[in-house]
């Protein structure tokens, strides 16, 4: 669901694990991030009705590291769920829903690109078992070290 107004105080509650935050960092930030890039869609993760999660789409994956991708590719940037529902497979879950709604909401677009740092092997784990490909290449533009860049096809 896109953030809007109603969310956003319960967005502003959702955290991550202490030794998660540097590879995440805070929600407040993100979110004025988000608001004030033009080309992004910041997204809210919802269960029941409840944010639980928070990501966002780059709809110029570009942004992502400078360059260009060889196919129509969107940028998958910031997502994590809230520490109080991790462990229970709810990434997992949301990352696949996040796929599907994505293909639908860009229907030109063909694939997902994303940079996952090379400490985060929960992160580097959990894109690969949803298809993600790492392209060899690393991203040395985050604040906490080099990054993995992985692609993977969107859902038809």
């Amino acid at each position: 669901m896109p953030v809007d107004a109603e969310l956003r105080p319960a967005l502003l509650r959702l955290r991550v694990h202490e030794e998660q935050r540097p590879f995440v960092g805070a929600i407040a930030d993100l979110l004025a991030d988000a608001e004030s890039c033009t080309g992004c869609e910041p997204m809210s993760i919802l269960l029941d009705g409840a944010p639980i999660g928070f990501y966002r789409i780059e709809t110029a994956a570009r942004c992502l590291t400078g360059q260009d991708f060889p196919r129509p590719t969107l940028g998958l940037r910031s997502f994590f769920i809230d520490h109080r529902w991790q462990g229970r497979g709810m990434g997992a879950l949301a990352l696949a829903a996040i796929l599907e709604d994505m293909a639908h909401r860009h229907p030109a677009a063909r694939d997902v690109a994303l940079t996952v740092n090379v400490r985060n092997a929960a992160g580097v784990a959990l894109y690969r078992r949803l298809g993600f490909s790492d392209t060899g290449a690393l991203y040395h533009g985050g604040p906490s070290g080099p990054q993995h860049l992985m692609v993977r096809a969107l859902p038809d």
